[in-house]
């Protein structure tokens, strides 16, 4: 059950800019086909090796992300407003990466389970699509903060941080 309306669910994503260009009645009719889960600091969301069966949308608290062989080093973090678990579940690759609650107030997530994507597929295509689109953009930009720090990287080793 998700303890949102659907009034505070569409300004929600009408300020952290997800699924935008829904309508009131499109984000209402999305409500039916979300669960929502919290998780307490330190608690598991994704785990390394997992296929994913579900995407979300971070409604409130921060994740981090620890590979599998840094231990204990958190390799990155997500805030509020953010689309988490998207590569796995579009790709259906094992997950590299270990996600967590970080957040002393824990997270809540909305979930849309892998079944509950297929049926919107079929049932609400417009609304699917425009995850979709959310997930493309979210991907997107990992990529660009990974060039940017691949090229921080470079310039560090090759001679602007080196001394």
């Amino acid at each position: 059950m998700i303890t949102l309306t659907a009034k505070e669910l569409f300004t929600f994503f009408q300020e952290h800019l997800i699924c935008e260009s829904l309508t009131l009645d499109e984000v209402a009719r999305l409500m039916v086909y979300l669960q929502e889960k919290t998780f307490k600091q330190g608690e598991v969301i994704y785990d390394v090796g997992e296929i994913g069966d579900s995407l979300g949308f971070i409604i409130s608290g921060r994740v981090q992300f620890m590979g599998s062989d840094q231990g204990d080093v958190p390799v990155g973090t997500q805030e509020t407003g953010t689309l988490v678990g998207e590569m796995s579940f579009f790709d259906r690759k094992p997950r590299d990466l270990q996600m967590c609650a970080c957040s002393k107030q824990g997270v809540k997530i909305l979930m849309l389970t892998r079944a509950m994507y297929d049926r919107l597929k079929i049932e609400e295509p417009f609304i699917a699509v425009n995850i979709l689109e959310n997930a493309i953009v979210s991907l997107d930009n990992l990529v660009r903060h990974m060039g940017e720090d691949i090229t921080a990287l470079s310039h560090y080793m090759h001679g602007f941080g080196r001394q």
